[in-house]
């Protein structure tokens, strides 16, 4: 069955300008070439600290295998990964698996 991460970040203050720049230049086209499915990315209305994305996977197996793809790739360790701790403050951070109800449009 399907399900999706919601991911809830809190982005250091005064960063937020420079944090969607990072995401949605780099870490989302990078993340999406790797077979990710971005299903949607959001900032706080009127709270500059809060971030929200989510990503849909098709199976646990897919999830991991992405995962890898992503995470361990070189990109990934050596040019994206070591600019997040400057933008996010990772103690805030909230990932939480969801699947869609049966009268979702998310199915």
């Amino acid at each position: 069955m399907a399900f999706y991460e919601l991911r809830q970040y809190k982005v250091r203050p005064g960063q937020m300008e420079a944090f969607l720049k990072v995401m949605e230049e780099e870490i989302i086209p990078f993340q999406v070439a790797h077979g990710m499915v971005i299903t949607g990315s959001y900032r706080g209305e009127t709270d500059d600290s809060i971030y929200v994305w989510t990503r849909r996977f098709e199976s646990e197996e897919q999830r991991v295998a992405l995962y890898k793809a992503v995470y361990e790739s070189d990109q990934w360790k050596n040019v994206i990964a070591p600019r997040i701790p400057d933008l996010l403050d990772r103690s805030g951070m909230v990932v939480t698996r969801i699947v869609p109800t049966t009268r979702s449009v998310a199915q």
